[in-house]
């Protein structure tokens, strides 16, 4: 292949590959955008679409919903709006009698489209319960069409660039090889020896320096030609003895290189002992604390079972009662069981049984889902944390949830006061922050040997929600503090704890909040832990887990 050639198809090869990557980003960008636009416009319409018939709704107003359904389809390229109310009965529609024939069928993604509509819902809620949802359908078709025409226009102007591309191309590769013939000739007369070649120098372009240098190069080899001659009859003397000290040297050097493998060989191993040994410490400290960490949720979960218990037989027995009424025929036999019956239900009391349920089973359900919690951190050395979801959340509430759970362990040697003040929400994983909390709570009771106290506050400090745990226990040492966030490190006897619950407090605070988290303590005195959280009105991105954080408390 001549150099012309490999000239213009280099040039047209970047040239094309340059006008695809241009063209394919430049085409995959309008259809993203304009994807991307059309999705959030459709989302942002159910989403106001929904919130403005909620009321209408609820009051089954159909008149005004067929007035916001029509209002609605003034919209351009709307297709339909539908009104659903409970059990998807249809309380509104408008817009094209095929498409709303047609089963509904959610789109996820624009690009995923096969009819030519977008079709896309909101629901209607009203204190977390659905009341219905509103469906709209979005036509693409001009969206697409415009894409095309795009993709049409440069197709053709990527053409004609191709097309010049290649004119130049031709020119440049003519001009060049012309100049280049000449260098050749004389190249191959060198390259049988005849080193007085003379290249014409013409024009003082780069071709007119390389004659230059060619000719230049030419009288070297020349003089090289001459001196090598002369070095030929030394270098083999030279290349003799040299073999011989090669060969010395090589067989020092294959020495050194065996030993140097059993020795990384042996490193290896030892490390890997080490590293086995360090694992298995870790988790024997590990086990060690299971018992203790899933015997705290596990006791009221159990208590709670036998209160529920309880509950359940007394309203089998007002079913039971109830049945009885219902099979006796009028008269006084079932006035008599009808008073039993009422005197039956006020010495139970049913008012507060009802009231005390969902308490009950809201307390289970938290409990099991610690105990899970709990099993699921063993694991935190070789697994990562389920992905949970930033929410907006007052913290008080997460405080008030977590004194629940740990009442019954500090009620009998420990006084719980709480200062709550009234702060804003935050986005933030509540779960996460019960988890802190729990641990922080846990260890101020255990902090404290006989009886004690445990203060519990929260304000808001500049844009920030401070969080306090305080506890009149016997505190930690100076030295002590330094070292409290490190994996591993406890100072408490095995079996109490793991090492890795102020750790892992740490990670939830600094690393996936971006706030802080204080110690102050004195010996005798008690410590003081200061949770900083910043007040957040955006959800964040989460962020990369790089470690488990399922130990609630050490």
């Amino acid at each position: 292949m001549s150099l012309r050639l490999k000239t213009i198809l280099g040039i047209a090869t970047i040239e094309a590959l340059l006008l695809l990557l241009l063209i394919s980003m430049t085409l995959d960008y309008l259809r993203t955008t304009n994807y991307e636009g059309l999705s959030k416009r459709a989302h942002t319409t159910a989403t106001l679409f929904a919130t403005t018939t909620k009321d209408a709704v609820l009051s089954y107003d159909l008149a005004s919903l067929e007035a916001f359904v029509s209002e609605v389809m003034i919209n351009p390229d709307l297709v339909y709006a539908r009104v659903l109310g409970p059990e998807n009965i249809v309380f509104a529609e408008k817009g094209s009698a095929d498409v709303l024939s047609k089963p509904f069928s959610s789109d996820q993604s624009v690009s995923t489209v096969e009819d030519g509509i977008f079709d896309t819902y909101a629901e209607i809620s009203e204190g977390g319960q659905v009341y219905g949802r509103v469906e709209l359908g979005l036509d693409i078709n001009s969206l697409n069409k415009t894409i095309e025409e795009a993709e049409q226009r440069s197709a053709l102007i990527a053409a004609i660039e191709m097309g010049l591309v290649a004119l130049f191309s031709l020119i440049l590769g003519t001009y060049l090889t012309r100049q280049l013939k000449v260098l050749t000739q004389a190249a191959e007369l060198i390259s049988v020896g005849d080193f007085e070649v003379k290249v014409p120098v013409k024009g003082r372009d780069e071709v007119a320096d390389v004659a230059i240098a060619f000719n230049a190069m030419a009288s070297n080899l020349h003089e090289a030609s001459a001196r090598r001659d002369e070095f030929e009859v030394q270098l083999t003397e030279l290349n003799r003895s040299l073999e011989e000290r090669v060969k010395a040297r090589t067989k020092e050097l294959v020495v050194k290189n065996e030993q140097l493998e059993q020795a990384n060989k042996e490193i290896k191993e030892a490390q890997a002992k080490l590293l086995q040994s360090e694992k298995m410490a870790s988790i024997g400290v590990l086990a060690a604390g299971v018992a203790h960490e899933i015997n705290n949720p596990m006791g009221f979960v159990i208590s709670n079972i036998g209160t529920l218990e309880l509950y359940a037989n007394n309203y089998r027995q007002l079913l039971a009662a109830h049945q009885e009424i219902i099979e006796t025929p009028e008269g006084e036999k079932r006035d008599s069981l009808i008073a039993q019956l009422k005197e039956f239900q006020e010495e139970l009391d049913f008012e507060f049984m009802n009231e005390d349920l969902d308490e009950l089973l809201k307390d289970t359900k938290e409990g099991s889902a610690r105990v899970k919690d709990i099993v699921q951190g063993l694991k935190a050395f070789s697994h990562v944390d389920p992905v949970e979801k930033y929410e907006l959340c007052n913290l008080n509430d997460c405080i008030e949830a977590t004194l629940k759970v740990v009442n019954n362990e500090l009620k009998y040697h420990c006084k719980l006061a709480t200062d709550l003040a009234d702060i804003p929400l935050t986005y933030c994983l509540p779960g996460k922050i019960k988890q802190v909390l729990l641990n922080l709570l846990v260890n101020a009771g255990q902090a404290i040997t006989d009886t004690g106290t445990i203060a519990v506050s929260s304000k808001v400090n500049q844009d920030r929600i401070e969080i306090k745990i305080k506890d009149s226990g016997h505190g930690i040492a100076k030295e002590q503090i330094d070292k409290l966030f490190d994996p591993f490190f406890t100072t408490k006897k095995v079996g109490e704890g793991t090492g890795l619950g102020l750790s892992i407090s740490y990670g939830i605070i600094v690393e996936e909040h971006n706030g802080d988290i204080l110690v102050d303590s004195e010996p005798g005195k008690g410590t003081c832990f200061t949770l900083a959280l910043p007040i957040l009105t955006k959800a964040p991105s989460l962020p990369k887990q790089t470690e488990s954080h399922d130990l609630v408390k050490e």
